[in-house]
């Protein structure tokens, strides 16, 4: 009688293991739509421009206090001093300018150039965040570019992590291992920020061309587009100490295009 039990049960856990396999793809694709949905039921925030405007003001004001004190430094401790200083400044600001955007619609085609006055796209999301941000950007060349071209206008490719077909927790696990920050993260077809604070995890806001299509700010479970992509590259901006030096003496950063523009 125990063998048959015994039998029983694993004829139910064979038949389970076999159906599971067949319908894998219909249970991802429910799963997704099941996350998609809960994204959808979420209030949609509404854009911010005043305090937008605001922010970008006072980032302007520490961003000149802080590069007076980059030009007085003399001792490499001085100057980690400022930088560390500089990191911490637009690890604050950025994430709250980012936010200032949720709500304001996406359009393959949009340039809107403050929260709520118009549609955006995706590439121009990142480029007028960085440009408000003080940093010196051709925002719509820059706009333009594909994902990689955009990480490569602030740093060599030394400096990105490439990765295409790889496991999406095992990518997100080694971007919170690497260290916290502001990155931009390019896709099959997209760009975005990848916020992640010294808490671990993830903030992924971007403007969507997906439902809700719109600027969002998406957790780990949230962020489809970077779950649903092959190809990821992504470039810690704020942990740059290049790119830090150069936000603080006000270089110019020429777009990289690719050999093909």
């Amino acid at each position: 009688m125990k063998k048959l039990r015994r039998l029983f049960i694993l004829l139910i856990l064979a038949g389970s293991a076999y159906a599971g396999w067949n319908y894998r793809d219909l249970l991802v694709n429910f799963y997704q739509q099941k996350i998609a949905n809960q994204i959808l039921s979420k209030e949609i925030s509404e854009p911010d421009p005043k305090r937008y405007q605001k922010l970008i003001s006072e980032l302007a004001e520490k961003r000149l206090n802080l590069s007076k004190k980059y030009s007085r430094a003399r001792t490499a401790r001085e100057i980690s001093d400022v930088v560390t200083e500089s990191q911490r400044t637009l690890e604050q600001t950025l994430p709250s300018m980012m936010n200032c955007w949720l709500g304001t619609p996406w359009d393959f085609n949009g340039i809107c150039q403050t929260p709520g006055s118009g549609k955006i796209a995706c590439g121009y999301f990142v480029s007028t965040i960085l440009r408000d941000a003080g940093f010196g950007v051709e925002r719509i060349r820059l706009a333009q570019q594909p994902s990689q071209q955009i990480i490569e206008t602030f740093m060599s490719k030394k400096m990105m992590t490439i990765r295409v077909g790889q496991d999406y927790d095992t990518f997100v696990d080694q971007a919170i291992e690497r260290g916290p920050g502001v990155h931009i993260v390019g896709l099959d077809n997209h760009v975005a920020f990848v916020v992640i604070p010294k808490t671990g995890d993830i903030r992924f806001i971007h403007s969507s061309g997906a439902r809700p299509f719109c600027v969002v700010d998406e957790n780990r479970k949230e962020a489809l587009s970077l779950q649903r992509s092959n190809y990821r590259v992504i470039g810690n901006l704020t942990r740059s100490p290049e790119v830090i030096h150069g936000w603080l003496t006000s270089q110019k950063w020429p777009t990289k295009v690719s050999s093909g523009n």
